[in-house]
């Protein structure tokens, strides 16, 4: 198992640069907020008219301009990006989230002479995935595709999957049986990044104006076998393996579930987490190269650590 430990956070440098972001009430898009604070930057957090969300107050309290804008007036939203050096969006949706509201975020941004983006990817490397493996990223792809054609320098933020889910949404290890469930082979390397992590990094990547197309970051690369081994140290009681089948299972149930439960209005329905588990115990998502070494000052949180906080 491959983890990345970078030396402990020193103090952030000041940057003054405006971050208009979106989706600043969301779990990421807060701590994003927060990591651009921490850095310097002057944060102006896009919500909707009558946003009641206690993070509306946090932001305010932690020093961000909170913004009431209609996310569907390209108009008003320029006028919010107004003298941004970067639009940071972490919104979560469908297609009116991901490919519309975005579309219109870009416009008001490149209206307003942003001059770079950082859209709501944070995932897998979609890049690399067929179309229609994964409805949600097959949503990112098409975004990303306007983007590209977008006269704005652009940057997705690609760190595998959130590795907070192994603690109990992402049916993989398995505390109460004490098994790390998995499809197909056992040497799969797959890529996690905690949330806390994948909100630095992008903080730390809105205030850099070199950034490339796309940053690969991975908190820690582990096999099937180096889950179950440090679920067993961390826990200290032994975890076994259970195989659910192969990968033409893990798919075969994909389509079933799909049919069964469509649930087309949910954002994660079960049958959605599957197939971000088959892209990858495919291998064909894999982050490579990384770019944790990109700023120093991030400390990586290990597996360990995360899995030790599971109930």
């Amino acid at each position: 198992m491959a983890e990345y430990p970078t030396p402990s956070q020193s103090a952030p440098p000041a940057a003054q640069s405006l971050i208009v972001l979106a989706g600043a009430t969301g779990d990421l898009g807060h701590r994003i907020a927060q990591h651009l604070l921490q850095r310097g930057a002057r944060v102006r957090a896009l919500v909707r008219p009558g946003n009641t969300k206690p993070a509306v107050e946090t932001l305010r309290q932690q020093g961000a301009e909170v913004v009431e804008v209609d996310f569907n007036d390209v108009g008003a939203l320029t006028t919010a990006c107004a003298g941004a050096a970067c639009v940071v969006s972490a919104v979560s949706g469908l297609r009116d989230v991901i490919v519309d509201l975005q579309t219109r975020l870009l416009d008001a941004a490149v209206a307003a002479g942003v001059p770079r983006f950082i859209p709501s990817d944070y995932s897998i490397d979609f890049t690399k995935l067929p179309a229609g493996s994964n409805r949600n990223l097959d949503l990112r792809r098409e975004f990303g595709q306007r983007l590209d054609g977008a006269p704005i320098q652009a940057t997705s933020v690609l760190n595998g999957m959130f590795m907070d889910l192994l603690t109990g949404q992402a049916p993989v290890v398995l505390f109460k049986i004490r098994r790390v469930l998995y499809w197909g082979p056992t040497d799969q390397p797959l890529d996690f990044t905690a949330i806390a992590d994948t909100a630095a990094f992008t903080a730390a990547a809105a205030l850099d104006p070199t950034t490339p197309r796309y940053l690969r970051v991975a908190g820690a690369v582990a096999t099937v076998r180096d889950l179950q081994a440090t679920a067993t140290a961390v826990t200290g009681r032994r975890f076994g393996l259970l195989r659910a089948g192969g990968l033409w299972l893990l798919q075969l149930m994909i389509k079933v579930t799909r049919r069964l439960a469509p649930a087309p209005d949910e954002v994660f329905p079960p049958w959605q987490g599957m197939q971000y588990l088959h892209n990858m115990f495919t291998g064909a998502p894999k982050l490579a190269p990384l770019d944790n070494a990109r700023y120093p000052d991030i400390r990586w949180t290990p597996l360990r650590e995360v899995l030790a906080t599971a109930k």
